[in-house]
């Protein structure tokens, strides 16, 4: 629908309204039209062979490529503890679950999928894991359990204290915005070269590259949930005298914890998208069962594991909304 608007724009910035004679104070937009457009075929007609003359790519790629050597060779102590304290979380919450009956994490998931939404929600969840487990996929939806739960963790612990910190000011806003915007926008497979280059094969480099990209939701919506508070609400405050820092921890982000947990559900979901992706750099899981199932042409293995994706996913969603709910309901809004 935005597209379809895009001539009636023009029209309307060209000649004032649709269909009408050009306004006189704006008779100048149509020849400078013209003339910009002329400008513009200029190197076509003088370029023969239409190639562009300057190629600095390579150079650029190369630059790059030493700054990415240097800090391998530099920082291989930061990235190897970055590594074990990863590797570590990792395999302590994979264990965990894994070691937990299958029976017990069932009743613990029908349980707060009742609690927080509704008996029919946690009957759901109760056959979603049953079938996971049915189809012998127990093991890998833990394994990719466990990724999302340190993912999910790391992504909250950076993306909380940026989008306080940027509701608080707007030029961190400004500068944050494009790297949000870049981070949201970069195609997922690019962020696996960097984190392969500095971490090497396996999970660690597959949390690195969710958390890259399912951070920005989160310092958005953290963002945005400070920023459109009533303003007669930060008044009442303030005419109650409070500081600054009691303003921030009493008032304001109580006040926007469910626009916060909007923006936790939207990291895990970004997070379980990025599951199969992830796998590309070793990480296990559904994902790599995914991967196996269209490496080996077996679609019905793939599609199995693609199933139980979107039954974890389903599950944390709902839970996730519930909770952002509650949240809005206990504060009035």
């Amino acid at each position: 629908m935005a597209l379809l608007k895009l001539p009636r724009a023009a029209l309307r910035l060209l000649f004032g309204r649709e269909g009408s004679a050009p306004a006189p104070e704006r008779w100048w937009i149509v020849p400078l039209f013209i003339l910009c457009t002329a400008i513009a075929f200029i190197p076509s007609v003088l370029l023969i062979d239409h190639v562009f003359p300057v190629d600095v790519g390579r150079d650029i790629g190369r630059f790059i490529d030493d700054i990415v050597d240097w800090l391998r060779d530099n920082l291989a102590g930061l990235f190897t503890a970055i590594k074990n304290v990863l590797t570590w979380f990792l395999i302590g919450f994979e264990d965990g679950l894994l070691w937990l009956p299958w029976p017990a994490f069932m009743a613990i998931v029908g349980f707060v999928s009742w609690v927080m939404v509704s008996f029919r929600m946690a009957i759901f969840s109760v056959v979603a894991l049953a079938l996971v487990g049915t189809v012998g996929l127990w093991d890998s939806a833990m394994q990719t359990t466990s990724l999302i739960i340190v993912t999910v963790t790391l992504s909250i612990m950076i993306a909380v204290p940026f989008g306080v910190w940027a509701s608080q000011s707007d030029r961190i806003d400004r500068v944050l915005r494009p790297i949000l915007d870049a981070m949201q926008t970069m195609p997922s497979f690019v962020y696996l070269v960097p984190a392969i280059a500095f971490f090497s094969l396996g999970n660690v480099p597959a949390v690195i590259a969710t958390l890259i990209y399912a951070v920005p939701p989160a310092v958005r919506l953290t963002n945005l949930g400070i920023r459109e508070l009533p303003a007669e609400t930060i008044e009442a405050a303030e005419s109650f005298g409070t500081t600054p820092r009691q303003m921030l921890m009493r008032v304001k982000i109580p006040l926007a914890i469910p626009t916060i947990m909007a923006g936790v559900n939207q990291t895990t979901l970004m997070a379980l998208s990025m599951v199969v992706i992830a796998s590309l750099v070793g990480a296990g899981g559904l994902g790599a069962d995914v991967n196996r199932g269209l490496g080996r042409i077996e679609p019905g293995n793939a599609l199995l594991a693609g199933t139980a994706i979107v039954f974890l996913a389903i599950i944390v969603d709902r839970i996730t909304q519930a909770l952002a709910q509650r949240q809005q309901e206990s504060i009035g809004r």
